[in-house]
């Protein structure tokens, strides 16, 4: 499936809906990487934005309105309607603009996650898991000595 790329710039929500803020997760990825669906949905659009090469699903059985994650810079490989399944390619990353794409001070795929026109933080999505840094660690239980 891949390796799990490393976060360069976390969600930051706005105050207001129009503030400063940012509105998902870049993540650390070299131009011709594949891009996965992160769940099972339908591609509401791919193509270009602004420049930007973009692929937005809607996932399937998120209520209504659905969620939605977009991707980008990406180069798709899906057109609009195209039923994708969890984990599978959905376009490859593009080259990273600067000019078109300040964000990204590196290469890397920005990824979204929205509810309507509600940005939403798109690592809620993974599970716990997956978002744990380091080896795991046995903790004391409650009740018992630390062993010294």
């Amino acid at each position: 499936m891949g390796v799990r790329p490393r976060v360069l710039r976390g969600w930051e929500p706005p105050e207001t809906r129009y503030g400063r803020g940012h509105r998902g997760v870049d993540l650390a990825a070299a131009p011709g990487t594949s891009v996965r669906a992160v769940a099972a949905g339908r591609i509401s659009f791919a193509g270009q934005v602004a420049g930007r090469g973009v692929v937005s699903v809607e996932l399937s059985g998120t209520g209504t309105p659905p969620l939605r994650t977009t991707y980008e810079p990406v180069l798709p490989s899906v057109g609009k309607g195209a039923e994708v399944a969890p984990g599978e390619v959905i376009g490859t990353v593009a080259a990273n603009d600067p000019a078109r794409s300040p964000h990204c001070t590196a290469p890397c795929l920005h990824w979204g996650l929205l509810r309507a026109d509600v940005y939403l933080d798109p690592l809620a999505l993974l599970p716990p898991w997956l978002l744990r840094h380091g080896p795991p660690r046995l903790l004391p239980v409650l009740g018992l000595p630390v062993p010294g």
